[in-house]
């Protein structure tokens, strides 16, 4: 694997290759003296097929309102450069800088694991999560269609999904969606960090334009669909200023409740999010880890159950009495009710083998 930093990447979000925390050996680039100016660098997505065994992901976390997920890819084109879930790369020996929005792993057998596991008998019906470590409507999904494969096992067996995004793509299956939400089935958080188009370009560079995502929220609550305006992640000094504006255009959109997280730094996004800010926003960089340590006991990240999504101190209350008082001028403080997990059924048999005996 070739890691070396690389300056710089033209529509992706990381700017280096960052070494992942396994690898025993780091690079460094060095000036050779011949003062070239650097060229911008191009880096095509390329996809593996990859078959796990199971599909279906647990968690014990009391941070998250889900025990139950799914993952149909590993690795997101999107490119969120403050992306919590880049460290998992480092699992597949891989950087969770460039490599992880560009060496995408697909998982199109996970429909087939899906029926399998939801049909055995010990399979206890639990709200399953899309969309929480990865979109599941990432651009590769156009040419899969893995998402709209597994949301069509979870329809035909009754069983609850929310799903997480800031695509554009799940307006594909407002078909499935919609049905689901007759039931109390569904639900949809859509994920909005800034109303700004230029910085959302830097931050997120292949993700859908804060004006489509409010076109999402549109088209699913308009179908009928239960959606969440998800203000994710706030980041002090560089999006908080976007708080109020987000929540205001997400309740004309229709969307029926509101969220928010404030920005994570597990492992290694913290080198790879300074990296960004030295290169994007260098005179702000100072002041936003300033404040990222202010809201975090002043380490640049707090992994704590109960204070990593909201952190602590004088600049997580001031977002979240911000947060609050934005919410219910808005209308969006309703909470929505939880989805109904009795209509369960295992899915059905095949029985096309069934004629030759």
């Amino acid at each position: 694997m070739d890691t070396q930093p690389v300056k710089v990447i033209k529509t992706r979000g990381a700017v280096s290759n960052a070494e992942d925390r396994y690898n025993q050996f780091t690079r460094e680039a060095a000036d050779d003296g011949w003062c070239a100016e650097e060229e911008t660098v191009r880096v095509k997505t390329t996809v593996t097929i990859d078959s796990p065994r199971t599909i279906i992901a647990h968690n014990q976390s009391p941070d998250l309102p889900f025990n139950q997920s799914i993952n149909p890819y590993r690795g997101c084109e999107h490119g969120c450069v403050y992306c919590y879930a880049r460290p998992t790369h480092a699992y597949l020996g891989m950087s969770p800088g460039l490599d992880f929005e560009t060496k995408l792993l697909a998982r199109p057998n996970a429909p087939e694991l899906l029926r399998k596991e939801l049909g055995r008998k010990g399979y206890r019906c639990s709200v399953i999560a899309m969309g929480t470590n990865t979109d599941p409507y990432q651009p590769v999904e156009r040419r899969y269609e893995i998402t709209r494969e597994v949301l069509i096992v979870l329809a035909e067996c009754d069983h609850p999904v929310t799903i997480t995004t800031k695509s554009t793509l799940i307006q594909r299956d407002i078909d499935i969606l919609s049905d689901l939400a007759k039931q109390n089935l569904v639900q949809v958080q859509v994920s909005v960090t800034t109303m700004d188009n230029d910085l959302s370009r830097k931050l997120e560079p292949r993700a859908a334009a804060p004006a489509r995502r409010k076109e999402t929220i549109n088209k699913l609550t308009s179908a009928g669909i239960p959606t969440t305006i998800l203000v994710a992640p706030i980041i002090p000094f560089l999006t908080d200023k976007h708080l109020e504006h987000i929540l205001e255009t997400g309740a004309k959109a229709g969307a029926h409740n509101a969220a928010y997280i404030l920005l994570r730094l597990p492992l290694e996004v913290k080198e790879l999010f300074k990296e960004w800010l030295a290169e994007y926003e260098p005179l702000k960089a100072k002041h936003v880890m300033s404040l990222v340590r202010q809201y975090r006991g002043g380490r640049e990240n707090d992994a704590t159950f109960g204070r990593r999504m909201c952190g602590t101190g004088e600049i997580a209350d001031l977002i979240r009495q911000r947060f609050q008082i934005a919410r219910r001028k808005f209308g969006l403080n309703k909470s929505l009710p939880p989805l109904d997990e009795s209509q369960f059924k295992p899915p059905k048999k095949n029985t096309a083998q069934l004629h030759l005996f």
